[in-house]
């Protein structure tokens, strides 16, 4: 299957909707009514381009059908479907499947998110910035209304997620994301889960495709009367997360054909990032060697070679951080640096040993002696950097979510 295509601005000078809203519902005859009319009133004043409101009831037994009906029968550019089997996953996969908008959302009927934060989290992908968008409740600038019960178990819920699948996001279960279409038609048929694991599970495979991933700080105000079944929503995520964990372990994600065409920025295959970072090592070796042989006579070998790995460390971070594992930006520059001086650590330790090494079989050796067992100690350094920053300090949820967030 081929990739997607590099991603580009979304037309907005059209009749039809460039957004369609999803708000899936199960016997919400409550709430329904006023917050369809909530956010049909913000989106007509707020949002700048054609959009769809759609309900999406999944086999509700009280009067929500009727309201629906009701509603899309009375407000413009907005839409119902009935689901005749219950699931939040099921509704929003049969919602996104039959939208031809090129923006698709959906949003919790009893809006806990401010509605303020659906510009923010749509527009950069109208604008071709980003091909999925989350709500978090997580991030610095948040503002959060909520029981301490449901605050640790969310916590505690995203935490698991990062110790066990290794994701880059931080909220999959908030009630407010978007995506592109060419991506749901993607996406859409990979995900297996039909309820509340339906969102984790979509970010998990769109994440591991190195899709792009943008987060928004929302203000949340949580629903006192949700009638969501805590336990069983718990131990149905844990099923979801034991078999996405196995599908990694065994390599069986369906993630191919998922990737974007180049945008600019580096290859994500492994022999091109290999080839770069080979360049980039052997820049650094010869570096390396030439501020050793500079720096020797007035500090001695082991200074010398500390100062000169040092100032190669943090150039080598640097440039691989943009041609050869992909973050841009400011944001995360410090925070790189300081992991890709964990790894100057054990750079350092293998070549201060080897020249304690050398020093201590051949007490008499020469510069040149040195300078070979310098670069044959630099080589091992090289690979052993590559495995460590691929693995930990550019791993690849980071790559793929790295720019989103600077």
């Amino acid at each position: 299957m081929d990739g997607l295509p590099i991603r580009t601005p979304v037309p907005t000078h059209q009749r039809e909707p460039v957004l369609d809203v999803v708000v899936p519902v199960f016997n919400e005859e409550r709430d329904l009514e006023p917050s369809v009319r909530r956010l049909h009133t913000h989106l007509r004043e707020t949002f700048p381009y054609p959009f769809r409101i759609t309900v999406a009831d999944n086999a509700s037994t009280d009067a929500t059908p009727r309201i629906a009906a009701r509603l899309a029968a009375e407000l413009p550019e907005t839409e119902w479907l009935r689901v005749t089997e219950k699931g939040r996953g099921r509704a929003l996969h049969a919602a996104w499947s039959g939208s031809r908008a090129p923006v698709l959302a959906y949003l919790d009927v009893d809006l806990s998110t401010d509605l303020t934060a659906l510009l923010p989290l749509v527009a950069p992908l109208i604008s071709g910035h980003s091909d999925i968008a989350i709500g978090t409740r997580l991030a610095r600038g948040s503002r959060v209304v909520r029981g301490p019960k449901r605050e640790v178990i969310s916590r505690c819920y995203n935490a698991l997620l990062r110790s066990t699948l290794a994701v880059g996001f931080s909220d999959a279960q908030c009630g407010f994301k978007a995506v592109r279409r060419d991506v749901a038609e993607r996406l859409l048929p990979l995900v297996k889960d039909e309820g509340w694991f339906f969102d984790t599970e979509l970010l998990v495979i769109a994440e591991r495709a190195g899709l792009r991933i943008h987060e928004v700080p929302v203000d949340w105000v949580d629903d006192p009367d949700s009638r969501v079944d805590i336990l069983a929503t718990a131990l149905a995520d844990l099923r979801g997360i034991a078999r996405i964990g196995r599908a990694l372990a065994r390599g069986t994600l369906p993630v191919a054909g998922l990737h974007r065409g180049t945008d600019g920025g580096p290859p994500d295959g492994l022999a091109a990032r290999l080839l770069r970072f080979a360049v980039v090592g052997a820049m650094s070796t010869l570096g390396h060697v030439l501020l050793y042989a500079e720096l020797r006579p007035a500090t001695g070998p082991q200074a010398a070679n500390a100062l000169a790995l040092l100032a190669c460390a943090v150039a080598n971070t640097a440039v691989n951080r943009r041609l050869t594992f992909g973050p841009r930006g400011r944001g995360g520059a410090m925070r790189l640096q300081a992991e890709g001086l964990l790894v100057f650590v054990v750079g350092l330790a293998l070549t201060s040993g080897s020249l304690a090494a050398l020093h201590h079989l051949a007490p008499a050796a020469g510069r040149r002696t040195e300078t070979g067992a310098l670069v044959a100690a630099g080589l091992a350094v090289t690979l052993l950097r590559f495995l460590l920053f691929r693995a930990w300090v550019f791993p690849a949820n980071r790559r793929r979510t790295g720019s989103t967030t600077a």
